[in-house]
């Protein structure tokens, strides 16, 4: 019997897992959860072999991070990362955290249940990694870019269009073309996967100068 933990933000999906996976002969849902960063103490409270880790969770709870201190803590206890956002980079760092296998949200309970059998065993599946934002397919124009990188900054829709010298509107329709060639659902969730893997980097306003007539400090 293969005792599962669960960790998923989002409880309808939380809850049909564990009713699809519990309802399998050789394996069992021990505990689910919405919050990555209460994983590790999850396994240390009850018996866990294989834990479906989600990469983004409530109150912006890495998985990643998590599944690196549970591998810390629990060597033996094997991670799934499951994420449903089409970013390459997470098959990196899932690795570098120590993950055994990786899946996307969009497989079937079967070969879900195939991966989380064959992780348990002691092998490891991650797929191919997928066309970054910037190349193939999914490619971002160098406006595209320029935005995003606005967006990365903290600056709004008004802020973006007057840098850019472009109408509100205009910079509204290019944000709908970058979440459609990406697949994400937000920009500012896009923006801050974008800075934490390194393939935007912000540039930071510099520091206001001081008020004029304003008295110095030693």
């Amino acid at each position: 019997m293969i005792r599962i933990l669960i960790v998923e933000d989002q409880v309808i999906l939380r809850e049909s897992l564990s009713a699809a996976l519990d309802a399998l002969p050789d394996m069992h849902v021990v505990c689910s959860i919405g919050n990555a960063e209460l994983a590790a103490a999850a396994v240390r409270t009850h018996d866990v072999d294989v834990v479906l880790m989600d990469v983004c969770t409530e109150n912006d709870a890495n998985g990643i991070s998590a599944t690196r201190v549970i591998k810390k803590e629990f060597p033996d206890v094997r991670v799934v990362v499951m994420t449903g956002m089409p970013e390459i980079t997470f098959i990196d760092q899932a690795k570098s955290a120590g993950a055994d296998s990786f899946v996307y949200k969009n497989v079937g309970t079967s070969e879900l249940a195939a991966i989380i059998t064959s992780t348990a065993d002691g092998y490891s599946t991650f797929p191919r990694t997928r066309s970054s934002m910037f190349s193939g397919a999914a490619k971002l124009s160098d406006t595209e870019i320029a935005i995003l990188r606005c967006v990365c900054e903290g600056k709004s829709r008004k802020e973006i269009a007057r840098d850019l010298y472009m109408s509100e509107g205009t910079i509204k329709r290019h944000i709908s073309e970058i979440l459609a060639k990406t697949g994400y659902d937000s920009i500012l969730r896009l923006a801050v996967h974008a800075v934490a893997d390194g393939l935007i980097v912000p540039q930071l306003a510099p520091d206001e100068p001081p008020e004029p007539g304003g008295s110095a400090t030693s």
